[in-house]
């Protein structure tokens, strides 16, 4: 039925600008705004919307995932930035907050939404 059809993913945030802000200045994506909504243009796929909701709850599971190189790098990126890791009890994070041999090397992160985000090691 919807084979053909050129989907797209999106989530909320409270605040179109601040998000702006982030996923723009502080992470560096490419950013489009129409209709008050913002498009996230992110490589090899379609643009990810995010769509203004007054009463925003954050996910509580990961909405979007960026594959890099080195995850090392990109924490150390983040923090340079201003953007902390998320510390999960109960999971095996080193010092930086990345999980190391159980999957993929991955760390996860908040937009100002509270969204999570992550950076995975590219396989």
């Amino acid at each position: 039925m919807f084979e053909n059809a050129p989907a797209f993913s999106g989530f909320s945030v409270q605040d179109i600008a601040v998000a702006r802000s982030f996923y723009e200045n502080t992470l560096g994506l490419q950013v489009s705004e129409e209709h008050g909504m913002l498009h996230l243009h992110v490589t090899g796929g379609r643009p990810v919307l995010v769509y203004p909701k007054p009463n925003h709850q954050p996910a509580t599971y990961t909405v979007m995932n960026f594959p890099v190189d080195d995850v090392d790098a990109a924490v150390d990126a983040l923090a340079a930035a201003g953007v902390d890791t998320l510390k999960y009890d109960g999971m095996n994070l080193d010092a930086k907050g990345i999980m190391r041999g159980q999957g993929p090397t991955i760390a996860w992160f908040a937009d100002p939404a509270g969204n999570v985000l992550s950076v995975i090691q590219n396989a």
